[in-house]
């Protein structure tokens, strides 16, 4: 019985990268004649008017307004009080108001959006 002989393994060639690659200074850049800038019109889920709650209204006001606004009410009165965490500029502490809202004595700016929206209808 005869035995079938494996063919012996090829070994990869090797890469050529080096002649591949080009470098930035080769070819000058041609730069594109700047085009004006579409605005872009906001979302719309963005741009409801929500009503904020009574604990939120305290700080915010209680008239219906976007989000949007409503996240900037708010870093106005952090700042304006100057509740921004020193060290953690990330992080807020929460006064008497917010911690109505927040119902802990420190919160992350990334968590405070999820917990406010909790407040809005």
């Amino acid at each position: 019985m005869a035995t079938a002989k494996k063919a012996p393994a090829k070994k990869a060639a090797p890469a050529k990268k080096a002649a591949a690659v080009k470098t930035k200074a080769a070819k000058p850049v041609a730069k594109k004649a700047a085009a004006p800038a579409a605005k872009r019109s906001p979302n719309a889920a963005f741009m409801k008017a929500v009503t904020p709650s009574a604990q939120l209204a305290a700080i915010i006001g209680s008239t219906p307004m976007p989000r949007t606004e409503v996240t900037k009410k708010l870093w106005e009165y952090i700042k304006a009080h100057k509740l921004q965490d020193a060290t953690k500029k990330t992080n807020i502490n929460a006064d008497a108001k917010l911690k109505e809202i927040f119902k802990k004595p420190q919160v992350s700016m990334f968590e405070m959006t999820k917990l406010v929206s909790a407040h809005l209808k």
